[in-house]
């Protein structure tokens, strides 16, 4: 907290020079919506500098009564704190970038099929299912109103292509909906990272990164350092990798989620104190991804910590 009201100090000193002199609640205010607009790369700077973490929410962040990659259930979770959300990027037979993690509409929706053999208006009047089975209210978000809430709210969204789309297509309603500010593109190889950056080298991006000699072989492929997350697996920790990748300006990236019983998540939070995700944090790990991003984020501190160093 000493830190925080520091950076709100300085940021109203600086605004201050050449000005009126304003009062401290208002220039307090004005600190705090300068922060809150910090461009995604140096957001991602600050929390690195103050050993900040956020939580990424798998696949939007379901719920009870809220089904994954629906914007109800997104505000939800940005309503409780969480403000990194991944999400499945998919498109159906006539062109129109949808959310939806599986091939088929069977398991988390009223419909039957495959994505890429419906078209819009069918998939938008089908009604989402949570996890427990049970029909929601809501329906199959498009992909551009899924970006527009972003923006109104500051949230970001780590999207992950699907195959019945294309990055090309879903940078391209990325920059329609001016939300680049917003969004992480996912990338699972080396190609993928090149292919994402020769789109638009200014997207932000995660690949496998464990060390700078991965980061300069993702360089010499025309991705930028500063719009790079170092994706570093969700079966084994590696906090010297981490380090690794903080002394040379990266972020570090981990999931604990996965298959049931296997997964890390479920190992932290059996004793119901999770304070394994601060010593991740403390290690340099500076996001979190998680199936239980609401639990994590009432019991850890690192993520207050980058919430109050850094905005969002």
């Amino acid at each position: 907290m000493k830190r925080f009201v520091f950076s709100l100090a300085a940021l109203a000193i600086l605004g201050g020079c050449g000005a009126a002199a304003k009062g401290p609640a208002e220039a307090a205010t004005d600190a705090a919506a300068q922060i809150a607009r910090l461009p995604l790369p140096q957001y991602f700077d600050c929390l690195r500098e103050h050993g900040g973490t956020v939580i990424a929410a798998h696949r939007g962040g379901p719920d009870k009564g809220f089904p994954e990659n629906a914007i109800e259930t997104f505000q939800h979770g940005f309503d409780r704190g969480i403000r990194v959300f991944e999400i499945d990027v998919a498109e159906t037979k006539d062109g129109v970038l949808t959310l939806m993690h599986d091939d088929r509409l069977n398991r988390t929706t009223t419909g039957r099929g495959y994505v890429s053999d419906t078209d819009w208006e069918t998939m938008s009047g089908l009604y989402l299912v949570d996890n427990d089975g049970k029909r929601t209210a809501f329906h199959p978000p498009k992909f551009s109103d899924v970006l527009l809430w972003a923006k109104r709210t500051g949230a970001v969204l780590e999207l992950d292509r699907k195959p019945t789309t294309s990055f090309r297509n879903i940078a391209a309603a990325v920059k329609a909906a001016g939300a680049g500010e917003n969004v992480i593109f996912i990338s699972y190889n080396d190609d993928q990272a090149a292919e994402i950056a020769a789109i638009d080298p200014d997207l932000m991006m995660t690949a496998s990164a464990f060390g700078d000699r991965d980061v300069a072989k993702l360089e010499a492929r025309g991705v930028d350092r500063d719009h790079l997350i170092a994706w570093t697996g969700t079966d084994k920790t590696d906090p010297a990798a981490w380090r690794r990748l903080v002394k040379v300006g990266v972020e570090p990236a981990f999931g604990t989620l996965g298959r049931a019983g296997e997964r890390l998540d479920d190992t932290y939070l059996a004793d119901g104190n999770g304070s394994e995700y601060d010593d991740l944090a403390s290690e340099g790990l500076v996001m979190i991804a998680t199936d239980f991003p609401y639990e994590v984020a009432d019991l850890i501190h690192s993520d207050d910590v980058g919430r109050e160093a850094c905005g969002r």
